[in-house]
């Protein structure tokens, strides 16, 4: 809240998301070497602590949460499997508040969306998001622990890349 101005002026510069994009790319390609546990740690509370400060980094714009807390978990000793599995369950809370929030809205701004029949289809269609992302974090996190961070960190380069391509050229990518 303190710094929400500064924040939305960055969230309109897409020249902001491609530099955040570059730099963290370049810091996946490389974070398996800096930070390599072998075995798993527990997790205490100066150690959450520390990885919900890493989440907080995420508020820049191109930065991802998951990537900023599971290299906070890292930095705290977890292996990777444990970071990405912690990254998800920090998520939790922060999802169901704004899940929450937007559930407030819509009955506020549209009771009727939550009557009769829809009341069924949106409990279906959370099931099956439920379902499927539970399948998604599931394969992340084996695909992750196998194989490590550098297909990420190399996509991240390629789409930052492209971006400031497209920002040199003269192409609006401006809202």
């Amino acid at each position: 809240m303190l710094f929400n101005d500064a924040i939305e002026s960055l969230l309109e510069s897409v020249q902001v998301v491609a530099i955040t994009l570059l730099i963290g790319g370049i810091i996946l390609l490389f974070i398996d070497k800096w930070l390599h546990p072998k075995n798993e740690v527990i997790i205490t509370f100066p150690k959450a602590f520390v990885i919900g400060l890493f989440q907080c980094i995420s508020m820049i714009p191109g930065v991802s949460r998951s990537a900023a807390t599971i290299i906070g978990g890292m930095t705290q000793g977890l292996t990777r499997k444990q970071a990405a599995e912690f990254s998800f369950f920090l998520a939790v809370p922060t999802m169901f508040g704004a899940s929450v929030l937007k559930l407030y809205k819509g009955i506020k701004d549209t009771p009727e969306i939550f009557s009769g029949e829809n009341l069924k289809i949106l409990l279906v269609g959370n099931v099956v998001a439920f379902i499927v992302a539970m399948l998604a974090i599931k394969f992340f996190i084996s695909f992750l622990t196998k194989n490590g961070f550098r297909v990420f960190g190399w996509y991240r380069i390629a789409l930052g890349a492209i971006l400031l391509a497209m920002i040199a050229k003269g192409v609006s990518l401006e809202l």
